[in-house]
């Protein structure tokens, strides 16, 4: 038998903005290892906001206090939760500027063009970006300047209408990690992109010296605005060519969008090699960059599809139509027995799907009150309940 909600119960949201609903939660939550992660979270926050200038604590202690408010109250705590690891890397990556250079590796000039001269035997940046045209610049700018920043929001409003309930926490925690570990890797290994190769040749680099706007500098003259020069000159990473973000986003998004849309792959992969072309016509990254960024994004879906992405159903529209969620491709061990654990015992519990957007990267608890609960999971708590009887 399956034990199953209605639809208005499987995509309903918490709607209580009472801290001590989430304390009862707490209190009968059943913790696992992937809970580590709020650890590491909170570890990366406390840095972040402790090297920022002016120090502030006032200020920073206020901002602090208001996160984990806004943590402790259900109805936004659904929101806030699965999206801190984004708000965690805009405030390391704004903070990263305030890192003391002493401390820092030296910037790698030469690695970056040996690499893309190894890997195809030519510059693609230096080779896109050597004939230019108005007309190029904007299509350029499209996808670089425009969709890199917009994207994001729009394809988590279309999954959480249309795809099914628990994706766009998934989508959320994907890409802050994936961005807290590409920022990690660029400060760890510091790399100039094509424009410094073209400004300054091989010459070292310096930490302090100004960023380049490179190919959006032509944007800003072509609409008279300052929408780049001033941002990029100022950047808190100018020497973060590798691994490439725009493009790892851009192929994050474009594996969730395919994966929970199949009819619109063509698009997703049209939209990746477009911002892959952007980025080497203005360019901001080597082809080396692309293939690093593409690789953290792959792994990462990776590991989320088969363990925490929910599926699509046939038939279904959208997120109101779910009677159940089916999580990941195992289809009847629980996250325990993949990793050579004993399992969970499985006993049948109450349904709160509410608690989605809260507990999905827990479903080493399978068919617990999370409600990320399977027709195959609710068959085997029947069968355990029969078995007490």
């Amino acid at each position: 038998m399956r034990e199953s909600a209605s639809p208005r119960t499987v995509a309903a949201l918490q709607t209580s903005f009472s801290v001590f609903d989430s304390f009862r939660h707490l209190r009968t939550r059943r913790w696992s290892v992937f809970d580590a992660q709020h650890l590491l979270l909170a570890a990366f926050t406390i840095f972040s906001i402790w090297i920022i200038e002016p120090s502030a604590p006032f200020i920073k202690i206020l901002a602090a206090v208001g996160y984990l408010g806004l943590l402790f109250m259900p109805a936004t705590r659904q929101f806030f939760l699965p999206s801190w690891p984004i708000w965690t890397y805009l405030i390391y990556f704004f903070s990263s500027r305030f890192i003391p250079f002493d401390i820092r590796p030296d910037i790698l000039v030469k690695v970056l063009p040996a690499l893309e001269d190894i890997l195809y035997g030519t510059n693609f940046s230096n080779t896109f970006s050597s004939w230019t045209h108005p007309v190029l610049d904007v299509f350029a700018w499209f996808p670089y300047g425009l969709g890199h920043f917009g994207l994001p929001a729009i394809c988590s409003a279309i999954m959480f209408v249309f795809a099914a309930p628990g994706t766009v926490p998934m989508f959320a925690k994907s890409f802050g990690w994936m961005s807290v570990l590409g920022v990690t890797i660029q400060l760890l290994f510091p790399c100039t992109p094509p424009w410094y190769e073209r400004l300054h040749g091989l010459e070292p680099a310096q930490y302090g010296m100004q960023g380049s706007p490179a190919g959006l500098a032509r944007i800003d003259a072509l609409f008279g605005v300052d929408m780049y020069t001033t941002s990029f000159t100022t950047a808190p990473v100018p020497f973060g060519a590798f691994p490439s973000l725009h493009a790892a986003d851009a192929i994050l998004e474009a594996l969730f969008i395919s994966f929970c849309f199949p009819r619109l792959k063509a698009l997703c992969t049209f939209y990746v090699c477009w911002i892959c072309w952007a980025t080497m016509y203005l360019n901001h990254h080597y082809a080396v960059d692309l293939l690093g960024g593409g690789i953290i994004a792959y792994s990462i879906f990776w590991v989320v599809r088969r363990f925490w992405l929910p599926r699509p159903q046939h038939g279904k529209t959208y997120r109101w139509e779910y009677e159940y969620v089916e999580i990941g491709e195992m289809k009847n061990k629980t996250l325990d027995e993949e990793l050579g654990y004993s399992p969970v015992r499985s006993t049948k519990r109450s349904i709160d799907w509410a608690e989605e957007f809260t507990v999905l990267d827990s479903f080493v608890h399978s068919g617990s009150s999370s409600g990320s609960l399977s027709p195959t999971s609710s068959l085997r708590s029947d069968r355990s309940d029969r078995r007490t009887d």
